[in-house]
């Protein structure tokens, strides 16, 4: 039920998100999702460069999407602490993942990341992740453009579509933080006593 209740509020606030790919050839492919949320930039950026609150935990190394952080400034880093395991040496330290690294960071407006997600990683490509906020009447329209090139293993025809499935998923999620922005908290059945 409290499922429910929320998936109603968040389709208030958060017009459903666009995705597709926009163009594909032997060389690579491009993927684009929009969202529009009622929140204004600022607000967006800050829960943008908060990835563990947002992004999917099954789209992870570790499992667990807290151990996602992005330091939003060129050179900076998207990445992932991999904890410790049982099977670790002693007195190791836990590992990392590089998902992206970012090359243009403008606060409330753009981020640029390069790099390549999930199985593009162990590939030879080349890959930016554009993302824009723009301020619009009902809210804040988030564009994201990932553009992919080189030499893929993978068939682009088959990789396009999943590639686009999970940025899917990510901007959905990013939305889904805005089911009360810039209305307060929700409001909440007062329950009888």
């Amino acid at each position: 039920m409290k499922h429910l209740l929320t998936g109603a509020v968040l389709a208030l606030v958060a017009q459903p998100a666009g995705a597709e790919v926009v163009a594909s050839s032997d060389a690579g492919f491009v993927t684009r999702q929009t969202a529009v949320v009622k929140a204004d930039p600022a607000a967006v950026w800050q829960a943008l460069i908060a990835p563990g609150g947002w992004w999917n935990s099954e789209h992870t190394y570790s499992g667990d999407a807290k151990n996602m952080y992005l330091d939003a400034q060129a050179t900076g880093c998207f990445c992932e602490k991999l904890p410790v395991t049982p099977d670790s040496p002693v007195n190791s330290r836990g590992g990392s993942i590089e998902h992206m690294h970012v090359i243009y960071a403008a606060p409330a407006r753009a981020l640029r990341m390069k790099g390549g997600l999930g199985p593009l990683q162990s590939e030879a490509v080349d890959a930016t992740l554009t993302v824009t906020l723009k301020d619009t009447p009902e809210g804040t329209r988030i564009l994201w453009e990932y553009v992919v090139g080189g030499y893929m293993r993978m068939k682009t025809s088959e990789i396009a579509p999943l590639v686009d499935k999970v940025l899917s998923e990510q901007i959905e999620g990013l939305a889904k933080t805005f089911g009360s922005a810039g209305a307060g908290e929700p409001k909440r059945k007062k329950s009888k006593e």
